[in-house]
C-alpha cells in the first residue's frame, strides 16, 4: 500500500504535488519522494518519513518545473532502507522517473530477463525498481529520438505482458510528460481528474479521489483494469486499454481500512459501503444473537466510526466515543515490526472510563490481523471497568496473506490461521466475537457498483485473482514478512551508506 500522484500543470506543480501527498499520508508514513521536470531537466527529493518531514523550504524551491509525480511509501518485506524511496529514475532511455503502489509476483523472474538479457542493473530489493527498469527496456524498444502517445502506449502494453501481480504506476518521462496505468484486474486503485485555469486545463491523476477534490479538481473517472493515460507537458489527454485480457476484481481491503472515507473508488462511495459494513453486522447480530445484552457501541478509531455508528442505530444502541485517540501516532497496522506496533497501542489510545465502568461494551474495529491490537485494547476496555467486552469485526477473519501490496504478515502471525472464530475470540480475550460475513461484506461493497462482480479477497479465502501465486511463491513471502526477519533486515539496512543522485534537493 503506498501512494501515488501525478500533475501537469501551468505553474510549478510542487506545492500541490506536496499537498496531495500530505491528503494520502495514511498510504504510506515510511517514506514520500518527488520527481519534477522543467526544460528537460529532472529535479528530485526522497527520504525516509512524513511528507513534513522529508520535504523542506530549501527542498520546495529547487524543486522546478510544471509536470512531476510524487510518491508515499509504505514498505512490503520490511524493506525500509531511503535508498528504496520512490520515486525511481533511470537516465536511458529518455529520462525517466516511476513510483508504484502494489507489489509484483514475478520479480526475481524478471531480476533475471533484466540482467541477462535488457543488460539492466538493478540496486535495490525494491520490485518498483524492477518495474520501471521493465518499462524503461520497453521503451527503448521504439527506437525514436522523440517519442509520442502511441509509443508510451505500446512500451506499456509489453509492460503488462511481462509483470504479474498488483499494481497501479505513476511515470515522467523528461521532455514528454507524464504517464499512469493500472494492472489488468484493477486491484490497486487510480484515478484522474481535471481542472481549469486561466491558461488551460491541468492534470492530477492519484491513487484516491480525496487528493483530487482537496485540491480543486473534479474526478473524471477510475482508470478502468490494464487502461492507461499520458498527459503531455502541454496537458493533452490521451487514454488507452493496454492489457490483452482485463477484468474487474479491485481489493476489497481498500474499503475495509486502506482508503479514506471521503474516497470514492471505482465509483463506490468508501464511506457508504462502511455503513452498509455495520448495517451487515447488525443483521448478523439480530440473526444469531437475538437475545444480546449490548449496552453500548463503541468504536476502535478512526476507520471504524462509520460502521460502528450505523451498527448502532440499526440496533437501537448507544454509540459512544470510548477511545481517545493521539492522533500524532501512526497507523498501527503499518507501522514494521510487532513490537513497535504493540508499543505504540496504549500510546495511540486512551480509555474514557466513564463510558465502560459497569457496562457490557461491543468494541466495534474494521479487521482484526494479528490479534495483538485488538487484545491490548480489550485489555484497556476492562481496566477502564467493563463488565463484558465483545467485539466485533467489519471484514471476515483474516486467515492468508496478502500478496498485491499489503505487509500483513506471515499466516502463522494471523490470529485467525488455523483458528476458528471462538477460538480467536478467547485468544484477544473477548467475552463474544463477531465477524462480518464474507458475502455481507461484498455485497456492502458491491451495491455502490453493481455491475462489478468480483473483488479480490484472497486476504479471507488463500484465492488469488492473478492465478500465478503458488505454495513456494508464499512461503518465500512469509520468510521475508516475519517480523524477526524485518528487525534483521533493519539493523542490517541501518549500517548501509546511501547514496543518491540526480539533481537532488537536499
Amino acid at each position: 500500500m503506498c501512494g501515488i500522484i501525478g500533475v501537469v500543470g501551468y505553474s510549478p506543480v510542487n506545492q500541490i504535488i506536496y499537498d496531495g501527498l500530505t491528503i494520502l499520508q495514511h498510504r504510506g508514513q515510511d517514506a514520500a519522494g518527488m520527481l519534477t521536470c522543467e526544460s528537460g531537466r529532472l529535479y528530485q527529493r526522497k527520504d525516509k518519513g512524513l511528507v513534513k518531514d522529508v520535504f523542506h523550504t530549501r527542498h520546495m524551491r529547487q524543486l522546478h518545473g510544471n509536470i512531476g509525480i510524487g510518491h508515499v511509501r509504505y514498505p512490503t518485506a520490511g524493506n525500509d532502507s531511503a535508498a528504496e524511496a520512490q520515486p525511481f529514475y533511470v537516465n536511458a532511455p529518455y529520462g525517466i522517473g516511476l513510483g508504484h503502489n502494489g507489489n509484483l509476483t514475478n520479480t526475481e523472474a524478471l531480476r533475471i530477463e533484466l540482467h541477462e538479457q535488457d543488460l539492466r542493473h538493478i540496486n535495490t530489493s525494491s520490485d518498483s525498481e524492477v518495474l520501471l527498469n521493465v518499462f524503461a527496456h520497453e521503451m527503448q524498444r521504439c527506437g525514436k529520438l522523440h517519442p509520442e502517445a502511441e509509443d508510451v502506449f505500446g512500451a506499456i502494453e509489453r509492460v503488462h505482458r511481462r509483470i504479474k501481480g498488483g499494481y497501479a504506476v505513476v511515470g515522467l518521462i523528461a521532455e514528454m510528460g507524464i504517464f499512469a496505468f493500472r494492472d489488468p484486474f484493477g486491484i490497486r486503485p487510480l484515478c484522474y481528474g481535471t481542472r481549469t485555469t486561466e491558461l488551460g486545463v491541468e492534470v492530477m491523476i492519484a491513487s484516491e479521489s480525496v487528493a483530487i477534490d482537496a485540491l480543486g479538481f473534479e474526478l473524471v473517472r477510475d482508470l478502468e483494469p490494464g487502461e492507461a493515460i499520458f498527459v503531455s507537458e502541454s496537458g493533452e489527454v490521451h487514454t488507452r486499454q493496454c492489457a490483452d485480457h482485463s477484468t474487474y476484481a479491485p481489493c476489497i481491503f481498500e474499503f475495509v481500512y486502506l482508503a479514506r472515507p471521503d474516497s470514492i473508488m471505482d465509483g463506490v462511495s468508501v464511506y457508504q459501503a462502511r455503513m452498509r459494513m455495520g448495517e451487515k453486522l447488525a443483521d448478523k447480530v439480530r440473526r444469531e444473537w437475538p437475545d444480546h445484552d449490548i449496552d453500548v457501541i463503541i468504536p476502535i478509531p478512526d476507520t471504524s466510526r462509520t460502521a460502528a455508528l450505523e451498527m448502532a442505530v440499526a440496533l437501537k444502541l448507544p454509540y459512544r466515543e470510548g477511545f481517545i485517540k493521539n492522533r500524532y501516532i501512526g497507523r498501527t497496522f503499518i507501522m514494521p515490526g510487532q513490537a513497535q506496533r504493540k508499543k505504540s497501542v496504549r500510546q495511540k489510545l486512551n480509555a474514557i472510563d466513564l463510558e465502560f465502568a459497569g457496562k457490557n461494551v461491543l468494541l466495534v474495529d474494521d479487521s482484526i490481523v494479528r490479534g495483538t491490537t485488538s487484545a491490548e485494547i480489550i485489555r484497556m476496555a476492562r481496566e477502564a471497568g467493563a463488565n463484558k467486552v465483545y467485539m466485533a469485526s467489519a471484514a471476515p477473519p483474516v486467515r492468508y496473506a496478502y500478496v498485491y501490496g499489503i505487509d500483513m504478515p506471515s499466516p502463522e502471525e494471523l490470529i485467525a490461521h488455523g483458528r476458528s472464530e471462538a477460538e480467536v475470540g478467547e485468544a484477544i480475550g473477548a467475552d463474544r466475537l463477531i465477524y462480518q460475513e464474507l458475502d455481507d461484506l461484498v455485497d456492502a461493497v458491491r451495491q455502490g457498483h453493481p455491475s462489478i462482480t468480483q473483488y479480490d479477497c484472497s486476504c479471507f479465502t488463500g484465492e488469488y485473482v492473478t492465478g500465478d501465486v503458488t505454495a513456494e511463491y508464499l512461503a518465500a513471502v512469509a520468510s521475508g514478512r516475519a517480523d524477526g526477519c524485518k528487525s534483521e533486515a533493519q539493523e542490517r539496512r541501518s549500517r548501509d551508506i546511501v547514496t543518491v543522485g540526480l539533481h537532488n534537493a537536499e
